[in-house]
């Protein structure tokens, strides 16, 4: 098992009164996201870069795997006052997984499946670049399927014995068939049942940059476009692309910066 930082991690409707530099709400750490609220109309950005900010003051932003020890949130409030915070992320330590009985092609790509990953790829990069003005993931994620944990985001990956990148999904295995939910609410940016790599796919957009890819679905039952609400069914867990046995892979971005699930859902 990956060690997880004991911190307690609230969704709630933040409060109406906001100052130009505001409590933060979530976990400070690798993988982990935070959220706040300012004065609508201030300009926010992370380490120069920035972040979207909805029209009631609402933002959101998240630190990758690798992310940094520490990283600058500066504020311009609309009246021009500016303040600058500096964050300490905290750091993780991940484990390696072993992961055997792959199918030997989705572990090295054959050349001819090139220009096919290209368009596969690209669709996903497009679905996860669109910054919808919602704040859907305020609500909280829910366990997208019932079975066990299988696979942890950040574990170093050992595929068919062949070192590759690390994992950035939560894995839950149960039986081919099993249902799978939408963590959370929003629009289905991306759904397809034949990707390469990821077999059946599902990407929500929960508003503001936070995405939740699903893939290995052995069903896909949305479409592209269609709004879904926390908890409404969107397929079925399969084996379907690079994997051994039946299980959902659950990923959540915000933007292109890959989380921790498993640091978001509610706790049961």
């Amino acid at each position: 098992m990956i060690r997880i930082l004991a911190v307690t991690i609230f969704f709630w409707s933040i409060a109406s009164q906001a100052t130009a530099a505001p409590r933060l709400e979530g976990q400070a750490v690798q993988g982990g996201m935070l959220w706040g609220k300012v004065v609508p109309g201030t300009a926010i950005s992370l380490d120069g870069q920035p972040v979207a900010v909805h029209q009631n003051g609402v933002f959101v932003l998240g630190f990758g795997r690798d992310a940094a020890k520490s990283s600058t949130l500066s504020y311009r409030s609309p009246d021009g006052q500016t303040e600058t915070v500096s964050l300490d992320i905290q750091p993780r330590q991940f484990n390696i997984e072993k992961v055997n009985g792959l199918p030997p092609k989705t572990v090295t790509p054959p050349p001819e499946w090139r220009d096919r990953r290209k368009v596969e790829t690209g669709r996903v990069r497009a679905a996860r670049a669109v910054m919808m003005p919602e704040t859907q993931w305020l609500g909280g994620f829910l366990k997208p399927a019932e079975g066990r944990f299988s696979g942890f985001y950040g574990s170093q990956r050992i595929l068919n014995g062949e070192p590759r990148s690390p994992h950035y999904g939560l894995d839950i295995a149960a039986e081919t068939g099993t249902p799978i939910f939408a963590p959370a609410g929003g629009v289905v940016r991306l759904a397809a049942s034949d990707f390469l790599l990821e077999g059946g796919i599902v990407i929500i957009d929960h508003g503001l940059g936070i995405t939740s890819t699903l893939f290995h679905m052995n069903s896909v039952t949305v479409d592209e476009g269609v709004r879904v609400e926390k908890g409404d069914p969107i397929g079925t867990i399969g084996a379907t692309g690079r994997a051994n046995g039946p299980h959902v892979d659950w990923r959540v971005n915000w933007k292109n910066v890959r989380l921790d699930p498993l640091l978001l859902i509610e706790k049961e």
